[in-house]
């Protein structure tokens, strides 16, 4: 007995024991970021897909304070391990500077000891950024001509890890080119050929979209050239980039013609292309595992580059809006176009250019829909809201014919890629979906008659009154079986109108209500409007006719023979 109680206690030990264990051992779950963080926009999926967020890009462009305003995007993308995320912390600390709640003054590079926060960065020779993530803090700003925009940073994966396919590098740097107003190549040592080959597929989209519109596709392409080892050559800065630029981009007579081709067409696509020369910001950021940003640790020269480069950038005279088709962008209308992105490079292989154009003109018309039936929208509340009082049904419908109008004209006014053909499919959707929307109006707007609201009462009460006048005019005349038949057609009217407020009351049997005020609309349409339009008609008839015969006034006396008077 004794040591079947021990071993009882012994099982109960290791049970508790494994409980413990298994408490202590178990992994938190990781707490959501506390304040402004890099939101996954795009993230890895299975087989080299990417997958979109809708709902955190809906979350971030969709802001009552930043769907309006015209967008700046500006993107980072190029080989991982080159200190991309590292770079867009200091735009960060400009920007917090610049446009935050209490910046403008001081030094925006910060302290001395500060460590480096934002984007998530850190050392090694392993990738931490993957997909495309955007920053949940979007700056807003007015430019020099008075247009506000939104401020929006994009991180990108690194190309050419030990993860990735050449379709991956190449798929997200096509959706950061595409989507940005300002995209920084991020490069080391210098700009080689096959860096400019990676921007084959955009010139080719680019020769497409200037023969479909002829405007530049592209605003910026700015390259970044990091640890630059030649100031010798060309000095560190903008100058000494744009001395590098003209000799790669630079088309000569000896070059193979597909090189002179792809420069001819990088020139053409971007309105403006740019270099900057970065120096080496010292060997405790490049070898020290305990690295975190301080500025006292990077070399001096580093911070005067960051000085020029970022303000080059980000401050408000040189921000450039996000463009297509010669047109700012709004934010909210960048969720068409990731979306239309998004969706040819699901696939296993690129896209053709032709692809990402006709991509493009989805998204651009998809916008214009959006835009026009935000004009119809605001013009109709403005006419039938919720705060305006009821409207005739005639002048309702012809307002809607007057608005609708307009809201096309401005469907037709927006600029569109791909042509009157392209577009005619989505006018024939804009039209459909505005005679929807106008049914949502009438609807709502039939619900703020009070008599249509009242009728089901009113036929119930005119019924049940009627029966009982009835019943006592036949109970007179001695009919009682009839003047009965009235008093139960009474008594079935009151019930089912106490059954009627009950169920608007409590909101119970919706179905049976529904189905009490068909029957009443029904009995007021056939029945008691014929008759009251009718009556309606002959009280007009007979006022009329006395009013006619006021005005011509009493008979005119005439004499007779007789000299006497007789009435005409």
């Amino acid at each position: 007995m004794l040591r079947l109680v021990a071993l009882i206690i012994a099982s109960c030990s290791q049970m508790a024991l494994k409980d413990l264990c298994s408490v202590v051992t178990e992994k938190p779950s990781p707490a959501p970021p506390a304040g402004p963080h890099g939101v996954q926009i795009v993230n890895t999926g299975p087989e080299h897909s990417f997958v979109l967020d809708e709902d955190s890009l809906a979350a971030l462009l969709l802001q009552d304070d930043i769907k309006d305003r015209s967008a700046v995007v500006i993107s980072v993308a190029g080989a991982f391990r080159k200190g991309k995320s590292f770079l867009l912390d200091f735009f960060l600390r400009y920007m917090h500077h610049k446009y935050g709640a209490g910046g403008g003054g001081g030094e925006w590079l910060g302290n001395a000891d500060e460590p480096l926060s934002g984007f998530s960065w850190r050392g090694g020779s392993e990738r931490d950024t993957t997909g495309i993530l955007m920053w949940s803090e979007i700056f807003k700003a007015t430019l020099e001509d008075g247009e506000k925009v939104a401020i929006i940073l994009l991180d990108t994966q690194g190309a050419f890890d030990s993860e990735s396919t050449v379709r991956d590098c190449a798929t997200v740097f096509a959706l950061s080119t595409m989507l940005s107003s300002v995209q920084i190549y991020n490069l080391s040592q210098n700009i080689q050929e096959d860096d400019l080959q990676h921007l084959q597929l955009f010139t080719e989209y680019g020769r497409l979209a200037l023969e479909d519109g002829g405007r530049t596709p592209f605003q910026r392409l700015q390259f970044v050239v990091r640890d630059w080892s030649f100031p010798y050559e060309a000095p560190y800065g903008a100058e000494g980039g744009q001395t590098i630029l003209q000799r790669r981009l630079k088309v000569s007579d000896k070059q193979h013609p597909e090189l002179q081709s792809l420069r001819k067409h990088i020139t053409s696509c971007f309105a403006e292309i740019a270099c900057f020369l970065m120096p080496h910001p010292g060997l405790r950021v490049a070898t020290s595992p305990d690295f975190d940003g301080r500025l006292s640790d990077i070399e001096p020269e580093f911070k005067r580059a960051l000085q020029q480069l970022v303000p080059m950038l980000l401050a408000p005279r040189n921000l450039v809006p996000k463009l297509i088709n010669g047109q700012r962008v709004r934010a909210k209308d960048l969720l068409h176009y990731f979306k239309s992105y998004m969706s040819i490079y699901r696939g296993n292989e690129l896209p053709e250019p032709k692809s990402m154009l006709v991509a493009t003109a989805e998204a651009n018309n998809l916008t214009a829909v959006a835009e026009a039936r935000e004009v119809y929208t605001t013009l109709m509340e403005e006419v039938c809201g919720g705060a305006r009082p009821y409207l005739q049904t005639a002048l309702l419908d012809a307002e809607h014919s007057r608005i609708r109008d307009k809201a096309l004209h401005a469907f037709h006014a927006k600029r569109k890629m791909g042509g009157d053909d392209f577009s005619r499919a989505y006018s024939d959707q804009l039209v459909h979906d505005l005679e929807e929307q106008f049914q949502q109006f009438k609807a709502h707007n039939e619900s703020k008659n009070i008599f249509k609201a009242a009728r089901t009462p009113s036929v119930l009460f005119a019924i049940a009154l009627a029966c009982y006048v009835l019943s006592g005019v036949f109970g007179l005349v001695g009919l009682y079986p009839v003047a009965n038949l009235c008093n139960l057609l009474m008594g079935v009217a009151l019930l089912t109108l106490t059954l009627w407020a009950y169920i608007r009351y409590s909101g119970e049997m919706r179905e049976f209500g529904i189905t009490i005020d068909e029957g009443a609309n029904w009995l007021w349409e056939n029945l008691m409007k014929p008759v009251y339009q009718a009556g309606l008609e002959k009280g007009m008839e007979h006022a009329a006719a006395a009013a006619a015969e006021r005005a011509l006034g009493p008979p005119t006396p005439t004499p007779n023979a007789n000299g006497k008077h007789k009435h005409l």
